[in-house]
């Protein structure tokens, strides 16, 4: 943006007292578009003609203001036929020339330019900063997760082991833990001491989201771990899985539990057991309404029922 700029004693010069108040009102206009267009203090006689009259014109030229062609005045340039030539336009550096105007302008669009790349690169840093802190707590909190078994003594030679039977129960069943220990935390990885533990029969199910790349967590209450067993042997493991990927897709934040699954799997019908027909092929899964309830929709059930027994007496603590 350029200005048109005047003495802040103008108000009171001979010359604006004799050229009256509605030929200063032409020479202002005239002036401010003189120095939007660049013009050099140049005022084209067809604008003179739109913001204002002959008369004002002529009022402007007689008390010195303005120029026309054939003028004498040393320090003015002269203007085209018809045109005028405001008096004094570069008096004392108060308007810039075109030169001047341009020069600044492209001094201007360089500093932008020059500020942006400073930002973006500065915005890079700062974002490679966050990551490598981020990866780093990351590192320190697997760390802080995943300590070492067997810190003391030697491996094996203290404590109950998995393989010792426990008192009256012999085999894979002895283990004291209600599910196996050798087993896959939130991270598909195997978990420490103090990660969940998956339930041996819905393992397929944790392979098989890990593998699919819905790595979330398996942090489930007793309740919730029957409730699943039983959903996987009610619809098998292949359809809860594409059902999951339906929902991972639409949901609008990331996924981090298991739990956020389990309302969208409870509603999916039982797969059935029916054999292939005759083209060897299964048949598709249909909700076998009016059917006899399954012993897989009673688990379901009595899970159900016990998640919320153990809700009620969570809260009556």
């Amino acid at each position: 943006m350029t200005w048109f700029k005047i003495d802040d004693s103008a108000h009171m010069h001979p010359k604006f007292i004799a050229a009256g108040n509605a030929a200063l009102g032409l020479w202002l206009r005239c002036g401010a578009y003189s120095a939007q267009h660049l013009t050099e203090g140049t005022v084209p006689g067809i604008v003179a003609k739109q913001y204002g009259t002959a008369p004002q014109a002529a009022k402007l030229v007689k008390v010195g203001l303005w120029h026309e062609q054939g003028h004498d005045c040393p320090r003015c340039a002269q203007p085209a036929p018809g045109d005028y030539m405001v008096h004094d336009f570069f008096e004392a550096g108060r308007n810039s020339t075109r030169a001047q105007v341009e020069a600044n302008r492209t001094a201007a669009a360089e500093r932008k330019a020059k500020s942006r790349t400073r930002g973006n690169a500065d915005r890079i840093g700062d974002e490679s900063a966050a990551n490598r802190k981020r990866n780093e707590r990351g590192s320190s909190t697997n760390q802080t997760r995943n300590p070492p078994q067997f810190q003391e003594g030697s491996a094996g030679q203290e404590g109950v082991s998995h393989r010792d039977a426990a008192e009256g129960v012999t085999g894979p069943q002895a283990n004291t833990k209600p599910y196996p220990s050798t087993s896959y935390g939130s991270r598909g990885q195997q978990a420490s001491p103090d990660e969940p533990r998956i339930a041996e029969p819905v393992r397929p199910l944790v392979d098989a989201m890990t593998a699919a790349g819905m790595v979330v967590s398996w942090e489930l209450a007793p309740a919730e771990w029957v409730l699943l067993q039983a959903l996987v042997e009610r619809c098998g493991v292949q359809i809860l899985v594409d059902h999951a990927g339906g929902a991972w897709q639409a949901a609008r934040t990331r996924v981090r539990s298991a739990r956020y699954f389990l309302a969208g799997w409870r509603s999916l019908p039982t797969m059935p057991t029916r054999a292939p027909d005759s083209t060897g092929r299964a048949p598709n899964v249909v909700a076998l309404h009016g059917s006899r309830p399954s012993t897989t929709d009673q688990r379901v059930r009595d899970g159900l029922d016990l998640a919320a027994r153990l809700r009620e007496q969570e809260n009556a603590q």
